[in-house]
């Protein structure tokens, strides 16, 4: 089969050549996951979490390591991908902490003598997983599953495969047992024969038709799965914000991972009394940003992950042009080594223009001037995804009313949008389905079993 190169977005050079996996050696290490779940399922969940305390601490010894890869695969700023490590070590502690609790049985009041509800592993759950947060996407599904009693195996993106080894390599520096959490290296092929393999669920992160098909596959089987897919996150501007520190964190909530994230904001929806002074202070601080080399700690706009995902930018920019939107910052590729695009804000945009009917997955922003609260709303749930939304106002109880009417799995009140390993994350719609993180995320992949106990009648004592 043919080999697999990643490379260094910030130059375009070849960092490293892989040999893509065939169909038998995925289902040798399904088996290899089959065999490992039998013995490690017995062990009691504060054993588990034992486990996870020691990969936290693997975690944070490595930082440095891990972060640098992070950011040569897939072009993050290194501060970011220095945050993203110590994120992982979050979860692991995190669950270490509450899995006992969260995996405890619960008792249900009932005329019998006991009955209660435990929550089971399901075996071997196998993870597809993106580029864009090479450990955590992976690290929020695997601490949480392997912690319940679940074996894992992984198809990591094309684009960081070593990522893919360090995270298998950092639960045997954990001492896990063997086989318990395992790579695939391989490209969507290996993906396709691993859900097709003798697993008991998968879990996605990705795009939407990446999604359909893993759930397409899996459903033949009848196998479990979860969808975290991609999002179109409305940042709502209402007209008694605060709009220096709005639109400072509009810039941070856009240009994170130069855009490149599920759950950055992507629409920008502000209220007309304000729109003008938010929109000056946006572009003001969008030009501020440092673009650059992402291993130099000043940058904080780093490439686009390839140029196929830079001339996919280009091709929305320019539509939005074309139809009549107005570029008040940026809106080129920048001429230089790497795939790097101008931090973007275009004005005067309408649902004609593919910047807001699609996801933008990288540095351009869009703003919709609306009239009220009410049409901020229909603006905000106008979308086929439903991940994340944010809304601005010094009203927390406005915020909170206007927040319970967006139509997404997760709501910020002033506060960009985050996954956080006490909260479960997930959306609706073409968003995705089931959630992951907190304690809704560890019952994901668990059987949750009812047991009911009756006593046994007694016996008539004849003389």
């Amino acid at each position: 089969m043919s080999k697999i190169k990643t490379i260094n977005p910030a130059t375009g050079k070849i960092l490293a050549t892989y040999e893509n996996v065939n169909a038998d050696e995925v289902s040798r290490k399904a088996k290899a996951a089959r065999e490992a779940f039998t013995k490690w399922k017995k062990l009691d969940v504060v054993e588990r979490a034992e486990y996870m305390r020691r990969l936290g601490r693997v975690m944070r010894k490595n930082r440095e390591e891990y972060a640098s890869l992070v950011t040569e695969e897939m072009g993050k700023p290194i501060r970011q991908s220095l945050a993203e490590i110590e994120k992982c070590a979050w979860v692991c502690d995190y669950y270490a902490e509450h899995a006992e609790a969260f995996l405890h049985d619960e008792i249900i009041p009932t005329e019998f003598r006991k009955s209660f509800v435990s929550f089971e592993p399901l075996g071997v759950v196998a993870c597809i997983m993106p580029w864009n947060f090479p450990f955590w996407q992976v690290m929020r599904f695997a601490v949480p599953a392997l912690t319940a009693g679940n074996v894992g195996i992984l198809k990591h993106s094309s684009i960081c495969l070593g990522s893919a080894i360090k995270i298998e390599q950092a639960f045997m520096d954990a001492g896990f047992p063997e086989n318990i959490f395992q790579a695939v290296i391989g490209d969507y092929r290996a993906g396709e024969a691993l859900v097709q393999s003798n697993i008991d669920a998968v879990s996605v992160t990705g795009s939407v038709n990446t999604g359909r098909r893993v759930a397409e596959l899996a459903s033949q089987d009848l196998k479990k799965f979860v969808l975290e897919l991609g999002g179109s996150d409305p940042f709502i501007v209402l007209e008694d914000a605060d709009l220096n520190q709005t639109a400072y964190m509009a810039t941070q909530s856009r240009l994170l991972n130069t855009g490149q994230s599920c759950i950055a904001a992507k629409r920008f929806i502000v209220v007309k009394e304000v729109a003008d002074k938010f929109t000056m202070l946006f572009v003001k601080n969008a030009q501020a940003e440092v673009v650059g080399d992402p291993l130099d700690s000043k940058t904080t706009v780093g490439p686009l992950v390839r140029d196929s995902q830079r001339q996919a930018l280009a091709k929305q920019v320019d539509d939005a042009k074309y139809k009549g939107g107005r570029v008040l910052t940026g809106g080129s590729p920048i001429n230089r080594e790497g795939f790097f695009y101008e931090p973007t804000i275009i004005s005067n945009v309408n649902h004609h223009m593919e910047v807001v009917r699609e996801e933008v997955f990288g540095p351009a922003a869009p703003i919709i001037v609306v009239n009220n609260e009410e049409e901020a709303i229909r603006e905000a749930n106008n979308s086929e995804f439903g991940l994340g939304a944010s809304i601005w106002t010094n009203n927390i109880d406005r915020g909170i009313r206007l927040a319970r009417q967006v139509e997404s799995g997760i709501v910020s009140v002033n506060e960009m949008v985050k996954s956080d390993p006490r909260l479960p994350f997930g959306g609706v719609k073409k968003s995705g389905i089931g959630r992951e993180l907190s304690e809704f995320g560890i019952k994901e992949f668990v059987n949750v079993k009812s047991v009911v106990v009756k006593d046994i009648a007694s016996k008539l004592l004849v003389e």
